[in-house]
């Protein structure tokens, strides 16, 4: 994951003089930007639709490219989801969730709350989302230590990582500041059910592309 500085007034990626010395230039504190002045970027067209990006803690984080596997598990899973919480929840794909005023991640997968009015004016905050989802490739490392703190903090009950080449689910739970406090690893043969819907069960075999 890349980090992208832009500068509200130049469209330009901010760089060190070369007056600065390079471990001079790490130790400087780094801009936070807030999710509102995320939201005037994208509104005065320094971001649009094509830069995969999301906002987390204040810092702009290029998302990885969709593999193919990638997006296929995304797919499928998102489906299968839709089906089984029909009424239930509403489940989202690779769109923003708000967890806090630095904080605007878009998840692979989120269930969330119904909302009346479908979120027209604004994304799901923290205390509607019930589960999330990431479906990890190059990403496992990413995903399970630092997206998995940042869900933490944001009190996300349940926090699943679909582990593609191992063909395991990584399942965090409770979360007590930056961290959860339960980890669980299952395999594709295991039937698993989300804490907030407990007779819903999951079978994650349908996690993972199908033997051909």
């Amino acid at each position: 994951m890349g980090i992208v500085n832009w500068e509200i007034d130049r469209m330009v990626p901010a760089q060190p003089t070369q007056a600065q010395p390079t471990q001079q230039w790490k130790e400087r504190p780094q801009r936070r930007w807030t999710v509102a002045e995320y939201h005037r970027m994208v509104t005065l067209g320094l971001l649009n639709a094509h830069d995969r990006v999301e906002l987390i803690e204040g810092q702009i984080l290029e998302m990885s490219p969709q593999e193919l596997p990638h997006a296929s598990i995304i797919s499928s899973v998102g489906n299968d989801l839709v089906m089984k919480f029909a009424g239930k929840a509403w489940v989202r794909q690779r769109l923003p969730i708000n967890l806090s005023d630095y904080s605007e991640p878009e998840p692979d997968i989120a269930i969330v709350k119904i909302s009346p009015n479908r979120y027209r004016d604004r994304h799901p905050t923290s205390d509607e989302v019930y589960w999330v989802i990431e479906v990890a490739t190059s990403t496992l490392n990413y995903d399970r230590n630092y997206k998995a703190s940042i869900y933490a903090k944001a009190n996300i009950p349940e926090y699943w990582v679909i582990d593609i080449h191992h063909h395991q689910v990584l399942v965090f739970r409770a979360p007590n500041g930056d961290r959860y406090q339960i980890e669980q690893v299952f395999t594709a043969q295991d039937t698993i059910a989300p804490m907030t819907f407990p007779a819903i069960a999951i079978v994650l075999a349908d996690c993972f592309m199908p033997e051909i």
